[in-house]
């Protein structure tokens, strides 16, 4: 794990490099020095924030629907992420290492700020307002670093509900203090699932905690008040929550996950928009069913999530939607996605022929952050109230008795803002579960949950690639489809329904001799 720690020892002359969310500039702080106040305090956490818009942006968000069943590369992409559309996957790919590496970074500089927000609470100097702010951001830090770990396991170990999590190396390396070293005897061997999970619930419970008793205390400051005025790009206490629910999901804890779901639900702050108003959701990143969306303007941008779907002048993409995703959509009669999220390009050329194509237009960008030209640019919304509708569905079927029938209308209720004329209906638990599962998959297309979604539920995968729609032109696209992994499957349970180790780490780091995936 050299490259971590390098990492790490890099991040004591960097990490503290802030860019302010009002975009004030902001110079750089010295690791022993620097922070010495709650400006200081304010400028680091926002660090956390640029960490955040990274990890949930980009690469790092449709990666793994690349590698699943939804898309297909086209012949002019030059090989882009093909390594992951072939089902090619190996310890020595660069975006392998950079998701590791990005998450460690992350978890490093929650690290310094808790270490710091601790030391400074513990002094006299500070007044009891003062010290409120840095408990605030000391819960934000560990939610931050309950996230980094959760993506991590969520990539690098297998489902939490198809291994024992108890077994030796089963998640990942655990840091919880700001400590960069070179000194390989100290670095960490993976721990056990079970002790990753912990420390994640741990994190997310004092988040929690801490982000409440900040909400409570009305304490506010002329910063938040002039800097804070979008509340979705600021984590609270519904953000965790919602996290909170995620992970009692993957680990099939039906309870936690009821209640964390349901409490937002009924909390009425969140509502899931009407039909009318979901294309601008995603065109203005505007929404009242978005509970967390890292903070995004023209000069500070997170990864393009649908540059690898569009391209400017409807020239040709890099992937397509296939024809079993398309038909996925217009199976349902009325649904609203397909007509918000699917466009054709008419004309492209691809070896100097004319070609005619469906595409995946969710991310269509924002103008007030695309500015200078369109990148495919949006906000991404980490957290919305549709998610916990869905997960409230699953999980009081799987609790059943008197919550089946709260669990029906949670999905009844979340069909009728995506579906045009929906009429509610009445499902078994099991009917139901494999309905939610299905109006998931719809849902977050282009947003990396499948991936969980299967390794959870012990589901493989089969692209549904030709296109037989019976118009010449459409169904023309055939001809310029990848071959190799045009018909990819994986059956329940395949290896690569977890990454590798990145190779550097394994070769640096004598404490994981041995604990590389199974298949690499």
């Amino acid at each position: 794990m050299k490259k971590l720690y390098i990492s790490m020892m890099l991040l004591g002359a960097m990490a503290f490099s802030s860019c302010d969310m009002d975009l004030k500039p902001v110079g750089t702080l010295d690791e022993e020095t620097a922070i010495q106040s709650t400006q200081d305090m304010r400028k680091f956490r926002n660090t956390l924030y640029t960490n955040l818009r990274s990890v949930t942006s980009g690469s790092y968000i449709y990666l793994t629907d690349i590698q699943l069943d939804g898309f297909n590369g086209l012949i002019s992409n030059g090989n882009n992420l093909s390594d992951f559309s072939y089902g090619q996957i190996y310890p020595t790919n660069s975006s392998v290492t950079g998701y590791w590496s990005g998450n460690y970074v992350m978890i490093s500089n929650a690290n310094a700020l808790i270490n710091k927000a601790d030391l400074l609470s513990a002094t006299s100097y500070f007044t009891d307002e003062e010290k409120m702010a840095f408990a605030r951001y000391k819960g934000e830090a560990l939610f931050t670093r309950a996230f980094g770990y959760f993506n991590l396991v969520e990539h690098f170990s297998k489902p939490y509900t198809q291994t024992d999590p108890n077994a030796a190396a089963s998640g990942v390396p655990l840091v919880t203090t700001y400590d960069p070293t070179g000194d390989q005897t100290k670095y960490p061997g993976r721990a056990t699932l079970a002790e990753t999970y912990a420390l994640i619930d741990a994190d997310l419970q004092a988040a929690y905690d801490a982000l409440k008793a900040y909400e409570e205390s009305g304490y506010t400051d002329k910063y938040t008040e002039t800097y804070e005025t979008d509340k979705t790009a600021y984590l609270t206490s519904y953000a965790v929550a919602a996290m909170q629910a995620r992970v009692a999901l993957v680990k099939g804890d039906w309870q936690t996950a009821w209640d964390k779901a349901t409490s937002i639900i009924t909390s009425n702050k969140y509502k899931l928009v009407l039909r009318s108003a979901y294309t601008r959701m995603w065109k203005n990143d505007t929404g009242t069913e978005i509970i967390f969306q890292p903070f995004m303007s023209g000069k500070e941008k997170g990864g393009s999530n649908g540059g690898v779907f569009q391209k400017k002048d409807e020239t040709d993409p890099y992937y397509i939607p296939n024809y079993g995703t398309l038909m996925m959509f217009v199976e349902n009669e009325g649904d609203i996605r397909y007509d918000a999220w699917f466009t054709t390009y008419n004309d492209f050329l691809i070896e100097g022929e004319s070609y005619k194509a469906y595409v995946f237009c969710k991310y269509p960008g924002n103008v007030a952050i695309n500015t200078t030209e369109n990148q495919f640019i949006n906000k991404t919304k980490v957290f919305r109230t549709s998610e916990m509708y869905l997960i409230a569905a699953e999980a009081g079927a799987h609790l059943g008795g008197d919550k089946l029938s709260q669990a029906n209308q949670y999905l009844n209720d979340f069909c009728k803002k995506r579906y045009t004329g929906y009429k509610d209906k009445t499902y078994s638990a099991a009917e139901l579960i494999k309905q939610t599962l299905a109006e998931r998959k719809r849902e977050f297309l282009g947003e990396g949950m499948l991936w969980s979604d299967l390794r959870r539920t012990n589901q493989g995968f089969q692209r549904i690639s030709n296109f037989d729609i019976g118009d010449p032109e459409l169904d023309k696209i055939n001809n310029v489809m990848f071959s190799v992994g045009k018909n990819l499957k994986y059956e329940a349970g395949d290896y690569r329904f977890t990454w590798p180790i990145p190779k550097d780490e394994i070769d640096s780091n004598p404490q994981m001799k041995g604990q590389q995936n199974p298949g690499y």
